[in-house]
């Protein structure tokens, strides 16, 4: 999905959200929630590593995408960090952590509420007994809105990017069409790239929480006005 921007995802996202403050917020959740004694942290969607270079100072992290072009930039990043190549819907790394996170609303990319279930049990099952997941939703279909513009720059003496982005709706799927126009010294390119991400309820996320025995609790602010879906694994959970 992001093949062709992984490169300048940072550059994009830099002037549009605070990683660091973010971070902290994450890292403060899980000391409130976790009931284990650890400090394993596993970042699904992890994307260019943003989040794990914030808090590998407090965890000892891992993550996962299914993109390999943002990996590639995770890896320049944190070439010591475990990173894997596996979709989040059904990944498994044989190993379960203290903290699970999937952020960045990259939970909308499941699709649908059979996928968003799946996903969410899947997520479970790599945290222990006691164990923290915080999923960041995508938008609810009650608040998105078809035919929205928006649009960001970045002007670097070296860089100058547009995006421009025209929201969509198909179904129960939101549709994203990125317009990029990104100059360097050496070039000057045009792209485009389409997102679909799924439309659930607050009503959908809190039942796959519930069926994959997370205790959840839902924090309607977040990082970035979106919510946070916060569950904590039953200590009575078994191997599975």
């Amino acid at each position: 999905m992001f093949t062709k921007s992984a490169a300048i995802y940072d550059a994009i996202h830099a002037a549009r959200f605070d990683v660091a403050a973010a971070a902290d917020t994450v890292h403060t959740l899980i000391q409130g929630y976790k009931q284990t004694a650890g400090n394993t942290l596993l970042d699904i969607a992890c994307g260019t590593g943003a989040y794990l270079l914030q808090l590998r100072g407090h965890y000892a992290v891992a993550g996962l995408d299914l993109d390999p072009g943002m990996l590639a930039v995770a890896r320049q990043k944190l070439p010591d960090i475990p990173l894997h190549q596996a979709d989040l819907v059904d990944f498994d790394l044989d190993r379960r952590f203290d903290a699970v996170l999937c952020l960045g609303s990259s939970i909308g990319y499941v699709e649908t509420v059979d996928r968003l279930r799946q996903a969410v049990a899947t997520l479970a099952r790599h945290t222990l007994p006691g164990g923290v997941v915080i999923v960041e939703p995508w938008f609810g279909p009650e608040v998105w809105e078809q035919g929205r513009l928006t649009a960001d720059l970045v002007d670097q003496p070296t860089l100058k990017i547009a995006r421009v982005l025209v929201s969509g709706l198909d179904g129960r799927v939101s549709t994203l069409d990125i317009h990029y126009l990104v100059a360097r010294p050496e070039k000057v390119e045009q792209f485009t790239e389409r997102h679909r991400l799924g439309l659930f309820t607050h009503d959908e996320y809190v039942t796959a929480f519930r069926a994959a025995d997370l205790d959840v609790t839902y924090d309607p602010h977040g990082l970035l006005g979106r919510g946070l879906y916060i569950g904590v694994r039953s200590l009575h959970t078994g191997a599975n």
